[in-house]
């Protein structure tokens, strides 16, 4: 049994080290992605389209125009945009960001790669973030954990995917301050289906009101710090991600999310400090990775352990939701 069950968790672990290797594309190039669509819409909200009202009359006014100035400048962006290359998730083929080299296929080995590199760029010798060796780590560690948890199974790929999403929702907000839709969606939607479908062993009902309650909770905080401050405490990406992490844990876990969060912000806030992140108090710190560290977290530790721990976080518990 636990041959078979070390053989599992092996496999799954050097599969995790692949998935690792691709995590960190989505990591860098999503944001950019979002960065070009959201330039591409902008641009074309000011171009005059026949038939169409533009945006700038909606705005200021049916009898006003787009200034000529601006309406010339948002047709030549549209065409710098236009004439980009393609740019997601599988084109253009890896290269260094410094010198542009591409990165030849034995360069691109999980962690191995990087040592034998040394941790440098194979054309220029520019030092590479010994972060994508950490994520190929532990998304290896996570893949094995599930596989040796739950074994080659569809539960165990399904929370295989729950710790690949919230690496990248992670990341992600901690550089950008985003967390993309497409992966929250992502996310939310895994936990409902797996609820559905009994691979959670979290009930439906349980993962909708997980859902309702986890962005209603902090939808409220934060209007009321809103109306309260006049500032904008979290964004709407922090509501979904909790909406997410409610599907796939329950709603009786929710202030347990929240307390481990808290938790997980402590010791980020404090790794950042020691490494002169945090050096000028007015760099904002996003509520995202506490929040995808927490889930990441109550996965490796399980959910009764962590019931084990703050027994008072649930008072829910005996409630069939």
């Amino acid at each position: 049994m636990l041959v078979s069950q070390g053989f599992d968790a092996a496999l799954a672990g050097v599969l995790g080290l692949l998935v690792g290797s691709f995590l960190n594309v989505v990591i860098y190039r999503t944001p950019v992605m979002m960065y070009r669509q959201w330039l591409g819409d902008a641009v074309g909200n000011l171009m005059k389209v026949d038939g169409v009202p533009s945006l700038w009359s909606l705005v200021f006014g049916p009898k006003t125009t787009t200034p000529a100035a601006l309406e010339k400048a948002a047709d030549e962006a549209a065409k710098s945009i236009d004439a980009l290359p393609p740019f997601n998730l599988s084109r253009p083929a890896s290269r260094c960001g410094h010198c542009g080299a591409a990165i030849r296929w034995y360069q691109n080995v999980p962690v191995l790669s990087y040592l034998f590199l040394r941790g440098r760029c194979g054309a220029c010798k520019t030092p590479i973030s010994p972060r994508y060796p950490l994520v190929e780590l532990v998304s290896g560690a996570l893949f094995a954990l599930c596989a040796w948890r739950f074994g080659l199974t569809v539960t165990g790929a399904l929370w295989a995917a729950f710790a690949a999403l919230l690496i990248c929702q992670f990341l992600i907000d901690l550089d950008t301050q985003y967390l993309p839709d497409s992966l929250n969606y992502a996310l939310l939607w895994l936990g409902l289906i797996g609820a559905a479908a009994g691979l959670t062993g979290v009930p439906l009902t349980a993962a909708v009101w997980g859902a309702v309650f986890g962005y209603l909770s902090l939808w409220l905080i934060y209007h009321v710090y809103r109306i309260a401050t006049g500032k904008e405490g979290m964004g709407y990406g922090d509501f979904k991600l909790l909406a997410a992490l409610g599907a796939w844990l329950g709603a009786d876990y929710l202030i347990a999310i929240v307390l481990v969060s808290s938790l997980v912000g402590a010791v980020l806030g404090s790794l950042l400090l020691l490494a002169g992140k945090l050096a000028h108090k007015d760099i904002p710190i996003s509520f995202g990775p506490f929040l995808a560290g927490a889930g990441l977290v109550c996965l490796v530790a399980g959910p009764d352990t962590v019931r084990q721990w703050i027994p008072f976080a649930f008072p829910l518990g005996a409630l069939a939701l």
